[in-house]
Protein backbone atom coordinates (compact mmCIF):
# COMPACT_ATOMS: atom_id res chain seq x y z
CA UNK A 1 0.00 0.00 0.00
CA UNK A 2 1.38 3.83 -1.47
CA UNK A 3 -0.51 6.33 0.73
CA UNK A 4 0.39 9.96 -0.65
CA UNK A 5 2.06 12.41 1.73
CA UNK A 6 2.68 15.87 2.10
CA UNK A 7 4.61 18.04 4.56
CA UNK A 8 3.36 21.94 5.03
CA UNK A 9 4.07 24.74 6.92
CA UNK A 10 1.13 26.32 8.47
CA UNK A 11 0.66 30.06 9.88
CA UNK A 12 3.93 30.66 7.80
CA UNK A 13 4.86 33.07 5.22
CA UNK A 14 8.05 31.23 4.05
CA UNK A 15 10.14 27.69 4.46
CA UNK A 16 11.55 27.12 7.65
CA UNK A 17 9.17 28.94 10.17
CA UNK A 18 5.97 28.20 11.34
CA UNK A 19 4.83 25.11 12.58
CA UNK A 20 5.15 21.77 10.43
CA UNK A 21 2.44 19.15 9.92
CA UNK A 22 2.43 16.15 7.76
CA UNK A 23 -0.64 15.47 5.65
CA UNK A 24 -1.87 12.07 5.14
CA UNK A 25 -3.96 11.02 2.38
CA UNK A 26 -6.08 7.68 2.85
CA UNK A 27 -8.83 5.68 1.39
CA UNK A 28 -10.12 4.25 3.85
CA UNK A 29 -9.31 4.02 7.92
CA UNK A 30 -6.35 2.18 8.98
CA UNK A 31 -6.15 0.89 12.52
CA UNK A 32 -5.36 3.34 14.96
CA UNK A 33 -2.47 1.60 16.04
CA UNK A 34 -1.22 2.05 12.18
CA UNK A 35 -1.99 6.07 12.29
CA UNK A 36 -0.09 6.31 15.16
CA UNK A 37 3.10 4.40 14.29
CA UNK A 38 3.14 6.52 11.04
CA UNK A 39 2.60 10.06 12.81
CA UNK A 40 5.85 8.57 15.21
CA UNK A 41 7.70 8.39 11.91
CA UNK A 42 6.86 11.66 10.84
CA UNK A 43 7.94 13.11 14.15
CA UNK A 44 6.44 15.85 13.72
CA UNK A 45 3.30 17.41 16.33
CA UNK A 46 0.75 16.83 14.59
CA UNK A 47 0.23 14.13 11.19
CA UNK A 48 -3.47 14.78 9.45
CA UNK A 49 -4.98 11.99 8.38
CA UNK A 50 -7.70 12.83 5.26
CA UNK A 51 -10.25 11.01 3.51
CA UNK A 52 -12.47 12.25 0.54
CA UNK A 53 -16.33 11.79 1.17
CA UNK A 54 -18.49 12.98 -1.41
CA UNK A 55 -18.31 16.57 -1.29
CA UNK A 56 -16.13 16.81 1.46
CA UNK A 57 -13.60 14.79 3.82
CA UNK A 58 -13.32 13.25 7.37
CA UNK A 59 -10.22 14.66 9.53
CA UNK A 60 -7.99 13.21 12.42
CA UNK A 61 -4.77 14.02 14.13
CA UNK A 62 -2.04 12.14 15.74
CA UNK A 63 0.72 13.32 17.55
CA UNK A 64 3.70 11.19 17.84
CA UNK A 65 2.17 9.30 21.21
CA UNK A 66 -1.56 9.70 20.78
CA UNK A 67 -4.76 11.37 18.57
CA UNK A 68 -5.76 14.24 19.85
CA UNK A 69 -9.66 16.29 19.24
CA UNK A 70 -8.73 19.64 17.99
CA UNK A 71 -5.97 20.65 15.69
CA UNK A 72 -5.38 24.04 14.55
CA UNK A 73 -2.23 23.81 12.05
CA UNK A 74 -2.55 20.32 11.13
CA UNK A 75 -6.56 21.70 9.24
CA UNK A 76 -5.04 24.70 7.95
CA UNK A 77 -2.35 22.04 6.06
CA UNK A 78 -4.44 20.07 4.92
CA UNK A 79 -7.06 22.58 3.89
CA UNK A 80 -4.14 23.48 1.96
CA UNK A 81 -3.19 20.19 0.17
CA UNK A 82 -7.06 19.94 -0.69
CA UNK A 83 -6.91 23.44 -1.88
CA UNK A 84 -3.36 23.37 -3.83
CA UNK A 85 -3.13 19.80 -4.82
CA UNK A 86 -6.44 17.41 -4.51
CA UNK A 87 -8.74 19.83 -6.05
CA UNK A 88 -7.10 23.19 -7.36
CA UNK A 89 -9.12 26.11 -7.13
CA UNK A 90 -11.22 25.22 -4.29
CA UNK A 91 -11.63 27.73 -2.07
CA UNK A 92 -13.92 26.04 0.93
CA UNK A 93 -14.19 22.93 2.31
CA UNK A 94 -15.45 21.03 5.35
CA UNK A 95 -14.04 18.64 7.53
CA UNK A 96 -15.41 16.07 9.83
CA UNK A 97 -14.11 15.86 13.08
CA UNK A 98 -14.06 14.75 16.49
CA UNK A 99 -14.61 18.48 17.26
CA UNK A 100 -17.61 18.65 14.79
CA UNK A 101 -17.32 20.05 11.56
CA UNK A 102 -14.65 22.42 10.76
CA UNK A 103 -14.88 24.31 7.49
CA UNK A 104 -11.33 26.62 6.04
CA UNK A 105 -12.31 29.14 3.34
CA UNK A 106 -9.43 30.39 1.12
CA UNK A 107 -9.74 34.25 1.96
CA UNK A 108 -7.34 36.14 -0.80
CA UNK A 109 -3.75 35.28 0.33
CA UNK A 110 -4.75 33.72 3.61
CA UNK A 111 -6.67 30.37 4.73
CA UNK A 112 -9.03 31.26 7.43
CA UNK A 113 -10.32 28.56 10.28
CA UNK A 114 -14.01 28.54 11.39
CA UNK A 115 -13.26 27.07 15.22
CA UNK A 116 -15.58 26.09 18.23
CA UNK A 117 -15.01 29.64 20.72
CA UNK A 118 -13.56 27.77 23.90
CA UNK A 119 -13.40 30.72 26.34
CA UNK A 120 -11.38 30.01 29.08
CA UNK A 121 -12.58 29.98 33.14
CA UNK A 122 -10.16 31.06 36.14
CA UNK A 123 -8.11 28.37 37.68
CA UNK A 124 -9.10 27.96 41.23
CA UNK A 125 -6.53 26.01 42.33
CA UNK A 126 -3.29 25.90 40.44
CA UNK A 127 -1.61 22.65 40.68
CA UNK A 128 1.75 23.14 42.19
CA UNK A 129 3.34 21.01 39.77
CA UNK A 130 2.18 24.14 37.30
CA UNK A 131 3.39 26.67 39.59
CA UNK A 132 7.20 25.26 39.68
CA UNK A 133 6.99 24.13 35.73
CA UNK A 134 6.70 27.48 34.97
CA UNK A 135 9.60 28.84 37.10
CA UNK A 136 7.78 32.62 37.37
CA UNK A 137 4.87 33.71 39.05
CA UNK A 138 2.37 34.95 36.58
CA UNK A 139 -0.49 37.63 36.86
CA UNK A 140 -3.32 35.19 36.45
CA UNK A 141 -4.19 31.65 35.65
CA UNK A 142 -6.78 30.39 33.62
CA UNK A 143 -8.01 26.97 32.12
CA UNK A 144 -10.12 25.24 29.56
CA UNK A 145 -10.63 21.55 29.91
CA UNK A 146 -7.50 20.42 28.84
CA UNK A 147 -4.86 23.43 29.11
CA UNK A 148 -4.14 25.79 31.53
CA UNK A 149 -3.25 29.27 30.39
CA UNK A 150 -0.81 31.49 32.37
CA UNK A 151 -1.37 35.18 31.58
CA UNK A 152 1.89 37.31 32.29
CA UNK A 153 2.25 41.37 32.03
CA UNK A 154 4.91 41.44 29.41
CA UNK A 155 5.74 40.17 26.01
CA UNK A 156 9.42 39.24 27.14
CA UNK A 157 8.81 37.32 29.97
CA UNK A 158 7.48 35.38 27.16
CA UNK A 159 10.20 35.34 24.96
CA UNK A 160 12.80 34.32 28.02
CA UNK A 161 10.84 31.76 29.81
CA UNK A 162 12.50 28.49 30.17
CA UNK A 163 9.70 26.27 31.77
CA UNK A 164 10.78 22.38 33.58
CA UNK A 165 8.78 20.72 30.90
CA UNK A 166 9.81 17.39 33.06
CA UNK A 167 6.96 19.32 35.56
CA UNK A 168 4.80 19.92 33.36
CA UNK A 169 4.58 16.93 31.60
CA UNK A 170 3.38 15.51 35.12
CA UNK A 171 0.21 17.74 34.32
CA UNK A 172 -1.28 15.25 31.56
CA UNK A 173 -3.63 15.65 30.42
CA UNK A 174 -3.37 19.15 30.31
CA UNK A 175 -0.98 21.69 27.88
CA UNK A 176 0.66 25.11 29.26
CA UNK A 177 0.21 28.09 27.39
CA UNK A 178 1.86 31.56 28.16
CA UNK A 179 0.66 34.21 27.05
CA UNK A 180 1.13 38.06 27.16
CA UNK A 181 0.55 41.25 25.76
CA UNK A 182 2.14 41.54 22.63
CA UNK A 183 4.50 44.81 21.82
CA UNK A 184 3.74 44.86 18.00
CA UNK A 185 0.37 42.61 17.93
CA UNK A 186 -2.55 42.56 20.10
CA UNK A 187 -0.97 39.03 21.94
CA UNK A 188 2.02 36.68 22.05
CA UNK A 189 1.83 33.38 22.97
CA UNK A 190 3.97 30.21 23.73
CA UNK A 191 2.56 26.07 23.85
CA UNK A 192 4.08 23.37 25.52
CA UNK A 193 3.13 19.89 25.45
CA UNK A 194 5.31 17.44 26.83
CA UNK A 195 3.01 14.26 27.47
CA UNK A 196 1.55 14.41 24.09
CA UNK A 197 5.48 14.24 22.55
CA UNK A 198 5.36 17.99 22.45
CA UNK A 199 8.17 19.87 24.53
CA UNK A 200 7.04 23.24 22.49
CA UNK A 201 4.59 23.42 20.04
CA UNK A 202 5.69 25.99 16.91
CA UNK A 203 2.03 27.53 16.39
CA UNK A 204 -0.90 26.30 18.04
CA UNK A 205 -3.79 27.12 15.99
CA UNK A 206 -6.46 25.34 18.48
CA UNK A 207 -5.18 27.36 21.47
CA UNK A 208 -6.01 30.16 20.35
CA UNK A 209 -10.13 29.01 20.44
CA UNK A 210 -9.42 29.96 24.14
CA UNK A 211 -6.84 33.22 23.87
CA UNK A 212 -9.07 35.03 21.49
CA UNK A 213 -11.87 35.36 23.59
CA UNK A 214 -9.47 35.99 26.81
CA UNK A 215 -7.98 38.46 24.85
CA UNK A 216 -10.88 39.92 23.03
CA UNK A 217 -12.27 40.71 26.55
CA UNK A 218 -9.38 42.45 28.29
CA UNK A 219 -8.54 44.42 24.86
CA UNK A 220 -12.39 45.33 24.13
CA UNK A 221 -12.24 43.79 20.33
CA UNK A 222 -12.96 41.62 18.56
CA UNK A 223 -10.10 41.01 15.47
CA UNK A 224 -6.96 40.88 16.87
CA UNK A 225 -3.32 40.05 15.23
CA UNK A 226 -1.42 37.65 17.38
CA UNK A 227 2.11 35.65 17.04
CA UNK A 228 3.38 32.73 18.60
CA UNK A 229 7.07 33.42 20.19
CA UNK A 230 8.61 29.71 19.23
CA UNK A 231 12.00 29.41 18.01
CA UNK A 232 10.22 28.90 14.11
CA UNK A 233 7.51 31.58 14.86
CA UNK A 234 4.36 32.39 13.53
CA UNK A 235 1.34 35.29 13.28
CA UNK A 236 -2.12 34.06 13.50
CA UNK A 237 -5.29 36.58 12.70
CA UNK A 238 -8.24 35.73 14.75
CA UNK A 239 -11.87 37.42 15.25
CA UNK A 240 -14.15 36.53 17.38
CA UNK A 241 -18.00 35.62 16.15
CA UNK A 242 -20.41 35.07 18.21
CA UNK A 243 -19.66 31.03 19.57
CA UNK A 244 -17.14 30.87 16.59
CA UNK A 245 -13.38 32.16 16.47
CA UNK A 246 -12.01 32.67 12.63
CA UNK A 247 -8.28 31.88 12.77
CA UNK A 248 -6.15 33.15 9.17
CA UNK A 249 -2.82 32.01 8.72
CA UNK A 250 -1.08 31.38 5.37
CA UNK A 251 1.01 28.10 4.16
CA UNK A 252 3.90 26.69 2.37
CA UNK A 253 4.32 23.32 0.78
CA UNK A 254 7.58 22.25 1.76
CA UNK A 255 7.50 18.32 0.97
CA UNK A 256 5.64 16.08 -1.28
CA UNK A 257 6.17 11.99 -0.87
CA UNK A 258 4.67 8.71 -0.08
CA UNK A 259 4.78 6.08 2.83
CA UNK A 260 4.65 2.31 1.90
CA UNK A 261 3.34 -0.23 4.17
Amino acid sequence: MILPLFRVDAFATKLFEGNPAAVCVLEEWLPDDTLRRIAAENNLSETAFVIGREQDYDLRWFTPRCEVQLCGHATLASAFVVFKILEPGREKVSFATRSGNLSVTSDGGRLALDFPLLPPWACADPPPALLSGLGSTPQEIVQIKDDYFAVYPREEEIRRARPNLALLETLHPFGVCITAPGVHCDFVSRFFAPSYGIAEDPVTGSTHCSLAPYWAARLAKKRLHARQLSARGGELWCEVAGNRVIIEGTAVLVMVGQITL
